[in-house]
């Protein structure tokens, strides 16, 4: 625990280290590319004064450090609106996609991967074996926002069943949720198939087998949660990734979430708010990552011992 405390409290200081750099690395004034080029030196010379950018760099990244620990990531450029409230205010919206689209792909993962195997087992038809391999593939294959873009015109041009963007009830999280939840969906599927398949030639379900007992029972009491432990782990980075992944699926449904807020804020040069919203994503992965990495350690403790 303590080691991988250790390595969380590292990642989080190059990510703090990395955000704070983000500004200071664009070339020219980044509150005249904000501001724009007619906007008057006096009203620039002002702004940078506000944000403390005409400070030392050590003295800046103390401040900067002080406001991040106490919830204080700044204020917008152009808007003066306090990051941290932009941020509460639209990372509700984001979780709850990506918590939709996690438990979704599990949904539609663990059955299908559970099937895949039993029925492939033993090299038996091979015709399914080749039609789940080549269509998962392909389904990890294409990013989310293609699927986006074709669900948005088949499902909600052309048949007019879901509304194409906003947050405006129920049916308005289908669409987005889909499109994030397919690749993982087929990505963890292939997965569980083949911890199942190698579940399936273990000692324990051979004299399971020979004790007649009903398959249903060998493949979900027996076979199932022993097959599940890796399934479990890849959810956890399945989560984090999707935070982290939904900024694109965000753009094109209009979702009212952080993706959408840092997509605006960088086509806009709102540094801060992109800053503010960079380090929370950072921040969010590097966190999920060590719950599944304490996880692990409780759910099979001889993987820790191997580490160790």
């Amino acid at each position: 625990m303590l080691r991988r405390v250790a390595r969380f409290a590292a990642g989080l200081a190059a990510l703090m280290l990395a955000t704070f750099a983000m500004i200071h690395l664009i070339p020219g004034d980044p509150v005249r590319a904000a501001l724009g080029p007619a906007a008057p030196a006096e009203l620039v010379a002002t702004r940078t004064a506000a944000l403390g950018l005409d400070k030392p760099l050590p003295e800046q990244f103390a401040t900067y450090l002080k406001g991040v620990v106490s919830g204080d990531f700044g204020t917008s450029f152009l808007t003066g609106e306090p990051v941290g409230q932009i941020i509460a205010d639209r990372l509700p919206n984001t979780l709850t996609l990506a918590v939709l689209a996690t438990l979704a792909a599990l949904l539609v993962a663990v059955p299908l991967g559970l099937w895949a195997a039993i029925r492939t087992e033993n090299g038996r038809h091979r015709g399914t074996e080749i039609g789940f391999t080549s269509g998962t593939g392909a389904a990890v294959a294409v990013p989310e926002f293609l699927y986006s873009i074709a669900l948005v015109v088949v499902f909600a041009i052309t048949l007019g069943w879901f509304p194409p963007a906003g947050k405006e009830g129920p049916l308005s999280y289908v669409l987005p949720v889909a499109a994030l939840a397919i690749g993982p969906a087929a990505l963890v599927a292939r997965l569980v198939r083949v911890e199942t398949m190698r579940e399936l030639g273990m000692d324990y379900v051979r004299l399971a087998r020979a004790k007649r007992l009903p398959a249903a029972m060998v493949n979900l009491r027996h076979v199932l949660p022993n097959a599940l432990t890796a399934t479990l782990t890849t959810g956890g980075l399945l989560l984090g990734g999707l935070i982290a992944g939904s900024v694109l699926v965000e753009y094109v449904f209009a979702w009212p979430g952080l993706g959408m807020r840092m997509t605006e804020a960088i086509t806009q040069k709102d540094f801060p708010v992109a800053q503010g919203v960079i380090l929370v994503y950072g921040a969010i992965v590097l966190i999920v990552n060590l719950a599944v990495d304490l996880l692990l350690g409780l759910l099979d403790p001889k993987s820790t011992l191997k580490e160790s």
